[in-house]
């Protein structure tokens, strides 16, 4: 499960936590709760309590059905996303109470149990608290809640995840120790920062992440490759907005799709490098890319990934399923690339903004302090996670859409 590029705002700046909600997206969005939940009483009269709370605090307060439904419409807006998450079951934890580091920790780890419950992934997004003018809130520096350690060698080689090599380094600089005999899948620590502690590090607990190792169903070696994928695709650095009132922290997840992990992290050569692995093992010609190496071994990481997924009976999708659905969802829409990146206004949508992406990617810089440097590649290449998982099911829609 991936950040959407037409989901990325490219802002110069962190959206302003001192600036007040605008009225008229507060009132767009109170207008679409209405239209879908008549039962909720007088939208007028809804209206005029928002306009007052505005008026006197510069935010307003969503009632529990309220961010309910914008919560699970920001996940419905969501396109191209690569799973349709069943967005009416969604589970909406209301944590906006929670500002203290550590507690913001503990219920991110939380979020992973409750979602992999029975090792069966269920749709969860957790709300922190939101930015107000008199208070910014919590945001957490990581892509993901569960990202992996690389480690950068000597010779300029990367032992693990060479995505967050640069990750990696921030967090050792916060003062997180990584283990003493280094692997190809140590966990990440999360990093919450808040105005008043300034980011701080919290080891992943082992427990509460669920992982599976990698077989093939045909080829007995594929096991001592080592390698391995955790369960929980949970989004982390993507702010949530509803409604005018921002959210810097609100983690959410659905399941992967194949792709996502087979080309996207264990295959790239800019991530673990697998395919050279297999291809290796398979005894390919790999002087030049015409001989196809490539797609014969990532159609064995494939293979190995839904086979051990399944075995484990750990939700996953493949990728030629997710292709139809995407097809399905976007007929009659604009093809990709055409619509404008623009804020979300009343609507309900994730957004990531630059400095979540260069914390995401980097560690840094801190979101209350220096200003963010433009990420290399843009918003859109520091935002895209798992770009060529996505390239297969876009490439594949694009092709049945003609587009």
């Amino acid at each position: 499960m991936t950040a959407p590029h037409d989901q990325v705002i490219p802002l110069p700046d962190s959206p302003s936590s001192d600036a007040a909600v605008d009225l008229a997206a507060a009132e767009e969005f109170l207008r679409l709760f209405h239209a879908e939940h008549p039962e909720a009483g007088s939208m007028s009269a809804r209206l005029g309590e928002v306009r007052a709370e505005i008026g006197e605090t510069g935010s307003y307060r969503h009632t529990g059905p309220e961010l309910t439904f914008g919560a699970r419409m920001a996940l419905r807006e969501i396109s191209p996303c690569t799973t349709r998450l069943p967005w009416r079951a969604l589970r909406v934890r209301d944590l906006r109470r929670v500002r203290n580091a550590a507690a913001v920790a503990d219920a991110c780890f939380e979020h992973l149990r409750v979602a992999s419950t029975g090792r069966r992934v269920l749709p969860v997004v957790t709300v922190f608290a939101p930015d107000t003018p008199r208070r910014p809130g919590p945001c957490l520096w990581n892509e993901q809640l569960v990202r992996y350690a690389g480690y950068r060698q000597a010779d300029g080689s990367v032992v693990g995840d060479a995505r967050y090599a640069g990750f990696t380094e921030a967090v050792r600089r916060l003062g997180w120790r990584p283990p003493s005999r280094r692997g190809r899948f140590d966990l990440l620590p999360l990093v919450v920062e808040t105005v008043e502690e300034g980011p701080r590090c919290f080891p992943v607990p082992r427990d509460v992440v669920v992982e599976v190792r990698l077989t093939h169903p045909e080829l007995p070696w594929f096991a001592k490759l080592g390698l391995r994928w955790h369960a929980v695709p949970a989004v982390a650095n993507m702010r949530l907005v509803v409604g005018g009132v921002s959210y810097p922290a609100a983690p959410f997840n659905g399941w992967f799709v194949d792709s996502e992990i087979s080309a996207g992290c264990l295959a790239a050569d800019d991530r673990y490098r697998a395919a050279r692995e297999v291809a290796a093992r398979l005894r390919l010609d790999t002087s030049t890319e015409r001989t196809l190496w490539r797609d014969r071994a990532l159609l064995e990481i494939n293979s190995a990934v839904l086979h051990s997924f399944d075995a484990a009976g750990v939700t996953v999708s493949d990728h030629h399923t997710e292709a139809q659905r995407l097809l399905t969802q976007l007929r009659g829409r604009p093809p990709w690339g055409r619509q404008p990146l623009e804020p979300p206004g009343g609507r309900p949508a994730y957004v990531l903004d630059l400095h979540a992406a260069a914390r995401g990617l980097r560690g840094g810089p801190t979101r209350f302090g220096e200003p963010a440097a433009r990420p290399e590649g843009g918003a859109e290449a520091a935002a895209s996670t798992g770009t060529a998982a996505h390239g297969w099911l876009i490439g594949a829609v694009r092709r049945r859409l003609g587009a």
